[in-house]
């Protein structure tokens, strides 16, 4: 069983060695349920889905009861965090709220003592509800509407960046006394989501960014990058932080003393260990130890967290002609404009597994087959627009219907959080939440 969460707080504030340990014990160890049976992570948000679905009666259910619906293991989050603080000690993580603002993963967050990066006055309000000092947050958006610089100033939120001189112009007008990050643009060409298209600093204009910042008599206390969202390449890292050496050469030229570097977002579970490597090298290359180290991981946190039940509301049946075959198409009733706007919006290609077949029969995730032998079905969304596909093709082992269920997972980041309203359909679905870790359960007060 995992420590408590005390003791876990203690040991991530007092060696790395005991969170080396707490997170091989975590790798290896099954988890103990309530009810004294030994089940995995996954066999626990299996046994939250079936639950759900067996709760409901699709002839008779109101409007709405059969949505589509998450489960949330956020025991994967507090993993996560474990694992953030064995492979990069040195570098403290402002948990990314844009990419998932879900109360109780926030809440966990600020449990466990990250910092959050906020993007607006929403996000900003939602992390100071939660009585998270202004301190723990930077607001990391080089672009701000000046009511919402106001807003920062009104609530002592000081850490914020920049990349252009009139933002340097409005930060001068309504909050002067701000703690500036001076955001340099980076080679984001392998990462999912290309950022510095639209932010960052060239290296040819940051002296005459900080020459004006001086000017103005504005407090530049930092460099941050940010190599894209979903980043491939750890060498990425590598020539940002040796670039950020540089302005922080310059920002020292001109009278500044710069204490912290922000190195962004970029991580994904598979590839973690790889770009921490390198971005460790880097940081212990190019910064002394005496320069505070942050980061901006989201999907990192979460991705893996969050899995996704929907529901066949139709089905379509497709003969070929002149072929003794036939596929079918699924619709589901949720779809790009929905939770699943990150296939569009994120590059991500969410893969359906069967959780319900029948009304009585649950399948393991090994009922999918890739197979040519299988059955071909390609999957839609709910809304009347055509682009709303959510897979072209797939194949299974079963004849799937209406009222049967499918389930995705990693479908954390990008996800609820970006959906809409189009065509009439809910942007808001239930989460139910379960812990396969006792820490987060500790701190959580979950039973």
């Amino acid at each position: 069983m995992s420590p408590s969460a005390i003791t876990v707080i203690e040991s991530l504030q007092s060696s790395t060695v005991s969170i080396e340990d707490y997170f091989d014990e975590a790798k290896s160890s099954p988890l103990e349920h309530n009810n004294g049976v030994i089940n995995s992570p996954k066999q626990l948000i299996r046994a939250a889905l079936k639950k759900r679905v067996e709760s409901i009666d699709h002839d008779i259910c109101e409007a709405g009861e059969e949505d589509t619906f998450f489960v949330a293991d956020l025991g994967e989050v507090y993993r996560q965090h474990m694992r953030w603080k064995k492979n990069l000690p040195r570098v403290k993580p402002f948990y990314a709220v844009k990419c998932n603002p879900d109360p109780q993963v926030l809440r966990l967050l600020a449990e466990l003592g990250t910092g959050f990066d906020c993007a607006s006055k929403t996000e900003i309000e939602q992390i100071l509800k939660m009585d998270v000092h202004p301190s723990r947050i930077i607001y990391a958006q080089p672009c701000k509407t000046n009511s919402y610089v106001r807003y920062a100033a009104a609530q002592g939120v000081k850490q914020m960046t920049f990349d252009n001189t009139d933002e340097l112009h409005k930060i001068k007008k309504f909050f002067p006394d701000a703690e500036l990050f001076l955001r340099i643009s980076t080679d984001d060409s392998a990462s999912l989501c290309r950022l510095s298209l639209k932010f960052g600093a060239a290296m040819d204009t940051t002296q005459e960014l900080l020459t004006f910042a001086k000017e103005l008599g504005l407090n530049v206390v930092g460099v941050s990058f940010h190599v894209g969202s979903g980043a491939s390449d750890p060498m990425a890292f590598w020539q940002a932080v040796r670039d950020a050496r540089t302005v922080f050469d310059q920002a020292h030229e001109r009278g500044f003393d710069m204490q912290t570097l922000d190195v962004g977002g970029g991580f994904v579970g598979v590839t973690f260990e790889a770009m921490a490597s390198v971005l460790g090298q880097a940081l212990d290359e190019f910064m002394p130890s005496n320069i505070n180290i942050i980061g901006e991981p989201g999907r990192y946190y979460v991705a893996s967290a969050f899995t996704l039940a929907s529901h066949v509301i139709a089905r379509r049946t497709i003969q070929q002609p002149g072929s003794l075959g036939k596929s079918y198409m699924l619709y589901l009733n949720d779809g790009l404009y929905g939770n699943f706007s990150s296939i569009m919006f994120d590059h991500q290609n969410p893969i359906a597994k069967v959780l319900r077949a029948s009304e009585s029969c649950y399948l393991d995730t090994e009922a999918v087959n890739d197979s040519a032998d299988g059955i071909e079905y390609s999957i839609w969304g709910p809304t009347c627009d055509g682009i709303d596909q959510i897979s072209k093709s797939i194949r299974f082992d079963h004849v799937l219907d209406v009222g049967d269920w499918l389930y995705f997972e990693e479908m954390g980041a990008y996800t609820k959080c970006s959906a809409t309203r189009f065509n009439g359909f809910s942007d808001s679905h239930e989460v139910i939440y379960v812990a396969s870790e006792q820490g987060a359960k500790a701190l959580l007060g979950m039973n």
